[in-house]
């Protein structure tokens, strides 16, 4: 069974960048309410999405992190396990499994949260596993110690001050690699926020009048991401 885990795991690696964005786009499919008041799902689900994207943010500021994949398929040039890494062995993909049950709670769908939020875990969990796979195949006995002392899933607090002050956060690296799915994280934020406004009139007031505030905030959220794009591509920022 583990093996066929591995098998799909690489599968859903190799199209991540395909089927996940096609799932967040199912959060805006009708759906019958998740909770009675869209604002507490906004509010809820848009601070378990704050807690992942801060988690994503604090793993990529300690430590750099070599890409972890090479022509759609896994690969790591070294084992990483100082920063974030040395509390938690997947701390990228928990930040993304909380932006995923954030988003699905803040879109206040049962459909989204009861079926396609536990599509994108079982997603996660198969990479996690051929991850593992091919990091135990190719570090050996050096990745099972470490596997022996790091949770994978669960971060242990243990020792966190001590990790911060051993590191120096970047947030030039933070910028530099997160500003992409930072900008489509706001994006989806802003639609669902146009979802709850359009269902639900009698709470916000009319939706056409609530237009062009939402077009401001589209225009200047990507704006400033393309700003950072032509940072990047030409190197006027670059990392520390």
């Amino acid at each position: 069974r583990y093996f066929i885990m591995v098998k799909i795991g690489n599968f859903f690696f190799h199209y991540r960048n395909i089927l996940l964005p096609i799932f967040f786009l199912l959060l805006l499919v009708p759906s019958p309410d998740l909770f009675a008041n869209p604002t507490n799902a906004l509010l809820l689900g848009f601070g378990i999405v704050f807690i992942g994207q801060l988690v994503r943010f604090l793993t990529i500021g300690l430590v750099y992190i070599i890409r972890g994949g090479q022509n759609r398929r896994i690969h790591a040039e070294g084992l990483v396990t100082t920063g974030i890494f040395s509390h938690c062995r997947n701390p990228l993909y928990v930040g993304n499994i909380c932006v995923a049950i954030g988003m699905g709670v803040a879109s206040n769908s049962v459909i989204f949260f009861s079926f396609i939020t536990p599509m994108i875990l079982f997603i996660y969990i198969t990479i996690v596993a051929a991850e593992e796979n091919f990091l135990r195949n190719k570090f050996g006995e050096s990745y099972d110690k470490y596997t022996s002392e790091v949770n994978r899933w669960f971060p242990s607090l243990n020792g966190i001050t001590q990790t911060f002050k051993a590191h120096n956060f970047s947030w030039k690296r933070v910028l530099l690699k997160e500003y992409n799915s930072t900008y489509v994280n706001i994006a989806l934020a802003l639609m669902l926020i146009m979802k709850a406004q359009y269902h639900h009139p009698e709470l916000y007031g009319n939706f056409k009048d609530q237009l062009p505030t939402f077009g401001i905030w589209f225009i200047g959220v990507t704006v400033v991401y393309l700003f950072v794009k032509v940072l990047k591509k030409t190197h006027t920022l670059v990392a520390d």
